[in-house]
């Protein structure tokens, strides 16, 4: 397997024991590929907080780095402040700051006191100072929210300026897009660690719906491929290595400064396409 720097694993919080029996085992089966750290993700307007706190602790009484994502919609100063403190307390270094997205059936009025990211990445040097390595979203495809392709920049140039440390994509199947976006930030002054994110493909289903949510174009020939395949999940998971596989070595032949892998709390898809990175 080859070694790769800043190569991470993003997990969510499981809802039962048996969920988090499974993302633990998965954990065991992806540390041995030397991550740099595993984040956690963090529901809509803090939907899943206390089970990000009791994965985070977890990992950090294993000795592994955690890396917590910290939504700011629906947060007050206070709560913010809250929520760094115990982080502090814990050990924690490392952040994935993030706008979020309202809580469904939210109203606009249920923001709270950060409305953008930058404006969280601001808050937390003022609490914090560097403290914590702050890592933000990034969109080589262009937020689907964005008015634009210009608009998205600025947008994540602001979150650069107020002080991000590095970058983690959504996922894309088109490596030209990320090369694109990363040569359009340098070009902006933007020097900080853009990591594409990739997502293994076991489940097209899955994969279609997570994609339309997010606004991650999935190529209309590997849609075709992925339908003709029907039901036939072991042909699915074949194909998926493949592609995933050909993007990774681009991407890192191509001087991608590492890699963050969407594993959905399963180890087998992501530990195949590292074993056969060269």
């Amino acid at each position: 397997m080859r070694k790769l720097n800043n190569l991470s694993f993003e997990l969510f919080p499981p809802k039962t024991e048996q969920g988090m029996e499974n993302m633990q085992a998965a954990v065991a089966d992806l540390a041995t590929a030397g991550p740099d750290y595993f984040s956690v993700t963090f529901g809509a307007g803090g939907s899943t907080r206390d089970r990000t706190f009791a994965t985070v602790d977890w990992l950090k009484g294993e000795g592994i780095d955690a890396a917590p994502h910290i939504s700011c919609i629906g947060a007050s100063r206070e709560e913010m402040a809250a929520l760094l403190a115990r982080y502090r307390e814990k050990g924690v270094k490392r952040l994935v700051a993030l706008r979020g997205d309202l809580p469904s059936g939210a109203g606009s009025s249920a923001l709270g006191d950060f409305h953008y990211a930058n404006e969280l990445v601001s808050y937390i040097r003022e609490d914090s100072g560097d403290h914590f390595q702050l890592e933000v979203a990034a969109y080589p495809e262009v937020h689907p929210q964005a008015r634009n392709a210009r608009a998205d920049l600025e947008n994540f140039k602001r979150k650069v300026d107020a002080g991000a440390d590095g970058a983690i994509t959504q996922y894309f199947f088109n490596a030209e897009a990320y090369f694109r976006f990363v040569k359009e930030c340098q070009g902006l002054g933007m020097e900080i660690p853009i990591i594409p994110g990739i997502m293994p493909v076991t489940n097209y289903s899955q994969l279609a719906r997570f994609s339309d949510a997010c606004g991650a174009d999935i190529p209309r020939w590997m849609r075709k491929r992925l339908e003709g395949f029907g039901d036939d999940l072991e042909s699915i998971r074949a194909f998926g290595e493949e592609v995933v596989t050909r993007l990774c070595q681009e991407l890192v032949d191509g001087g991608a400064p590492g890699l963050h892998f969407y594993t959905m709390n399963r180890a087998p898809a992501t530990l195949k396409v590292l074993g056969n990175l060269t």
